[in-house]
């Protein structure tokens, strides 16, 4: 057994080669944020190089021997009692807690990692930054086709990637995997399989009731004065313009680039303004749990959401829970007619609330309701687990989304740019990653129920616009422990439950049979 000097030494050099990798792996990060959102269109072929050769370094430092070696000899500390103590996360040093979790989520990075060829990472960095270039083009231009090629190359490296991971004969498994840790198909399934059928009832409940007012929202909003509003929207939820920024993208996204520079997009469309302030609320829910991890965490493997499920409670929860609610519009209601008081006129804040929530399934995912927004992540699961088994090609690929999006919300898309192009997430090798928008539904509302019952005067201090005890809840409870608990562990150590669909479908048939007062 090493003594307590010599396992410190290993663990500082360990830290010091993930720190590395880190930012490089951001390096790369902040060059693909600059080519969704400045960078002009003949540059692309030379940032693919310049992302490829950084994501390639920064895969090469994790795989280099020493790694292995050091995560071998450290792996015993797992075990033993060096210098084990009750301190949290927030220590200078780093307890023997954070250094058992630094090594089972390094060891987890370094076991997939290595498996991967450096020559195949750099090849699907390229081809990723080619294919995200490609997928923007044909939407703006409504041309599949085009796009067709990237897609199927995208295809074939994630396959290629879950296959060199261990996967082989159940691939989408693995793909599902790093995304959610420890969730794979049929987990899902046994979650998305009453939630569609719940939600399509209701759906169809409500269907012939009387729809709230909606043609306030479709007047002329002016994209710049959208800008201001979202701006200080922002401000006000409590995002800090000194570690981040917000600027338009073909698709809304954040993307964390440090501990304190984490950039956020959205979208504008001027007669639809609620796409651009959900978008907003949105990534800036993602930002929020970036930016409050533990600092003393933030340089290393742990400084970063735990997984894309619960990365997604965080969005979802700002975006819908919180910002579709009441309390929430009686608080900014009042702003947002003060920036658009001819488009607003003679509406109220109750009458605008009502025509935010309408339940109108719609063709795009990113401007759902709260009710028929699931149903598009359980049809996109759905139609990823066919492309994976090969029971669906890339060519047939335009008309099963318009067959499945007839089955799931009775409409069906007039092209392919608001049907299968609609989304960036394949143009990025992202497969396995829808399911955690509707998995991010339900853990939010088993921490939403935690968080009403420990802060009481919760809608009383949304009314006001007041979220610093809600920011301090989510900072205490899940933010700030970045990736040293797992999924089920975060969930269970907040909440002391198990993952179900009940507590969203219970939340979402209240609120709808509420409002269409059936």
């Amino acid at each position: 057994m090493k003594n307590k000097e010599e396992a410190a030494r290993l663990l500082e050099r360990l830290r010091a080669i993930d720190s590395e990798r880190i930012l490089l792996a951001r390096s790369a990060a902040a060059l693909q944020w600059d080519a969704e959102t400045y960078l002009g269109e003949k540059g692309v072929g030379y940032r693919a190089e310049q992302i490829a050769l950084l994501e390639g370094l920064s895969h090469d430092m994790l795989v280099q021997n020493e790694t292995g070696d050091l995560l071998a000899a450290l792996e015993t500390d797992r075990e033993t009692d060096i210098e084990q103590s009750a301190c949290g996360p927030g220590d200078n040093e780093w307890s023997f807690a954070v250094r058992r979790d630094f090594l089972r989520a390094l060891g987890r990075d370094y076991k997939r990692a290595v498996k991967l060829p450096a020559d195949f990472v750099r090849a699907c960095a390229r081809d990723e930054a080619l294919s995200q270039a490609a997928w923007a083009a044909a939407r703006k231009n409504n041309d599949f086709a085009a796009f067709a090629p990237h897609l199927q190359k995208m295809l074939d490296n994630a396959r290629a990637k879950s296959e060199y991971w261990g996967f082989a004969g159940r691939v989408y498994d693995g793909l599902l995997d790093s995304y959610e840790p420890g969730f794979f198909a049929a987990d899902i399934a046994r979650l998305f399989t009453p939630l569609r059928k719940k939600l399509a009832a209701l759906l169809q409940k409500i269907a012939s009731a009387p729809k709230p007012e909606t043609a306030f929202l479709y007047a002329r909003y002016g994209i710049e004065k959208q800008r201001e509003f979202n701006r200080e929207l922002m401000e006000g939820l409590g995002f800090d313009f000194g570690r981040g920024r917000l600027d338009t993208s073909a698709h809304p996204f954040t993307t964390t680039l440090g501990p304190s520079d984490v950039r956020i997009t959205t979208r504008y469309a001027e007669t639809d303004p609620l796409s651009g302030i959900f978008s907003v609320i949105h990534e800036t829910g993602h930002a929020f749990y970036e930016l409050n991890v533990e600092p003393s965490l933030g340089a290393s493997c742990l400084g970063e959401g735990t997984s894309m499920g619960i990365h997604e409670s965080q969005s979802r929860l700002w975006e819908n829970v919180i910002g579709r609610g009441r309390a929430f519009w009686e608080g900014w209601f009042p702003r947002l007619k003060a920036c658009f008081p001819a488009q607003l006129d003679g509406v109220t804040a109750d009458a605008f609330y009502r025509g935010l929530n309408t339940a109108c399934p719609g063709l795009i995912r990113t401007e759902a309701d709260e009710l028929s927004y699931s149903l598009h992540v359980i049809l996109r699961f759905d139609l990823e687990q066919r492309l994976f088994d090969k029971t669906l090609s890339v060519d047939q690929l335009p008309d099963a989304w318009n067959r499945a999006m007839s089955d799931y919300l009775g409409i069906e898309p007039p092209d392919d740019a608001r049907g299968a192009l609609q989304d960036v997430h394949w143009s990025m090798g992202s497969f396995g990653y829808f399911p955690s928008y509707a998995l991010g539904n339900l853990y939010a509302l088993h921490f939403w129920q935690r968080c009403r019952a420990d802060l009481p005067r919760l809608d009383g201090d949304l009314a006001g616009r007041r979220y610093r005890d809600l920011h301090a809840w989510l900072r205490e409870n899940i933010h700030r422990w970045g990736r040293r608990l797992d999924p089920a562990g975060l969930l269970a150590k907040v909440c002391g439950e198990t993952l179900s669909e009940k507590p969203f479908v219970n939340y979402i048939e209240k609120k709808y049979t509420e409002l269409y007062g059936i």
